[in-house]
């Protein structure tokens, strides 16, 4: 029998949560089943090593976030750090965003102090509000539609902009004539796309013009943390017969939520998405054997990838036993780091922060272990903004802890802005051409 689910909301009103429940079982699906297969043979040649996985956008979506403005600059982000990996690595690079579903956030407390006051701890905009009121504070289950509309909302401005020719690499100037045309990184991305222009001159002379330079793919992707929304947009897909959790293309299981006989891999077991499955740095070799029992017992390519969130510190001693025991048994999965959440500090002034060196050195050590074990370093995932934000110290910019006050605007994690994850995709980029060196 599953263990209860952890991490789920203390719903005060459940026969609110019960007709807001039926009422999403009646929505349309976000995603259709068949983006999902597509992302299984996209995650598949990821575990072959013949593609790379770039994952990101933010710590935590918010309601008030989802504007054309902020949606379409963490798009653009994610394009451009797709292009610098595509092109200085010379590998295909899968697209997905962090975006259109992370409304839901885990917590380490149920609630929060402050000056003698106690209420529950903001679980994300799907459940309550981050102002400190037991108004705000109090879960509320309107809030799941509500997440629902400004997911459906963001995906359709993604698939606008992924499809409708803003991707076109004929634009690669075109998305960077703003601040990060004035930063170290920003420099480097405009000479690469002054030698993109001119290799997509010389194809067209030479009479190519591929729909590929026109339009990307895109999908999205969420922790399936909230249950009752994830179950509730589950289908069954007329082809197959099997059930599809249509929320997101893929869903990914979190550090504090991988019980193998927890409720969220018993519910991600049950779904034809592709799933992911992050692990901390005391994560044991047999834990992640018996998760890939639970969740891709026939071995289905794709189906799988291991997200590792170990920090830089402990990267190095921790991922090579379980990268070891599993390419003996599971070859085909995929490994991706996650260099943002074992690097979490606090800064002097209490907030809490990244350093770029850190997060570098975490991605760094992850490519080594794969090198020196003969594996492939499939991908990172990353919290990042198309903002100027100021919460990760660091950078080819560099910000100070002095700095996080002038635009520290996340309600959970620190994200790299547009310039330091540009800075990331050029050092990633070397490193995966260094790994590949044999």
């Amino acid at each position: 029998m599953s263990s209860p689910a952890l991490q789920q909301p203390q719903w005060p009103d459940r026969d609110r949560l019960k007709a807001v429940v039926g009422r999403l079982e009646g929505l349309p699906p976000l995603v259709a089943a068949a983006e999902c297969d597509q992302l299984k043979e996209r995650l598949a040649a990821v575990a072959r090593g013949e593609a790379f996985l770039l994952q990101g956008g933010d710590c935590a979506e918010t309601f008030a976030g989802t504007t054309a403005e902020d949606v379409s600059g963490k798009f653009r982000t994610l394009l451009q750090m797709a292009i610098v990996l595509t092109y200085a690595a010379s590998v295909p690079v899968v697209k997905v965003g962090r975006m259109a579903g992370q409304f839901g956030k885990p917590r380490s407390a149920a609630t929060e102090v402050r000056d003698g006051v106690e209420l529950p701890v903001y679980r994300g905009d799907a459940v309550n509000g981050a102002e400190f009121t037991a108004a705000a504070r109090t879960p509320d289950p309107g809030r799941l539609l509500d997440a629902y509309h400004c997911a459906s909302a963001t995906l359709n401005l993604c698939r606008s902009l992924a499809g409708g020719g803003y991707a076109d690499l004929r634009r690669v100037h075109a998305w960077n004539q703003d601040f990060v045309a004035g930063s170290p990184a920003g420099r480097r991305y405009e000479q690469l796309a002054d030698e993109i222009d001119r290799a997509i001159a010389f194809m067209h002379a030479c009479g190519a013009d591929s729909r590929e330079f026109r339009a990307v793919e895109f999908y999205s992707s969420h922790e399936a943390l909230l249950l009752d929304y994830e179950r509730a947009l589950t289908r069954t897909d007329a082809r197959s017969g099997r059930a599809y959790d249509l929320s997101a293309h893929l869903l990914w299981i979190g550090e504090r939520t991988r019980d193998p006989r927890g409720a969220h891999v018993e519910f991600a077991r049950q779904v034809g998405n592709p799933v992911a499955v992050k692990l901390g740095p005391d994560a044991a070799a047999s834990d992640v054997l018996e998760l890939i029992a639970a969740l891709d017992p026939e071995g289905e390519p794709g189906r799988l990838t291991l997200v590792t969130r170990m920090g830089a510190g402990r990267i190095r001693q921790a991922l090579p036993p379980l990268v070891e025991r599993v390419a003996a048994t599971r070859p085909a999965v995929a490994w991706v780091c996650d260099p943002m959440h074992g690097n979490t500090v606090e800064a002097a002034g209490g907030r809490k922060t990244r350093n770029f060196d850190d997060v570098l050195d975490e991605v760094a050590g992850f490519f080594e272990v794969h090198r020196a074990l003969g594996t492939y370093p499939g991908g990172i995932h990353i919290e990042f903004t198309g903002d100027d934000v100021t919460e990760c110290v660091g950078g080819g910019q560099p910000i100070a802890e002095s700095d996080l006050s002038h635009r520290y605007e996340t309600t959970c994690d620190p994200r790299l802005n547009r310039g330091q994850s540009l800075d990331l995709a050029f050092r990633v980029a070397d490193l995966y051409r260094l790994a590949h060196v044999r």
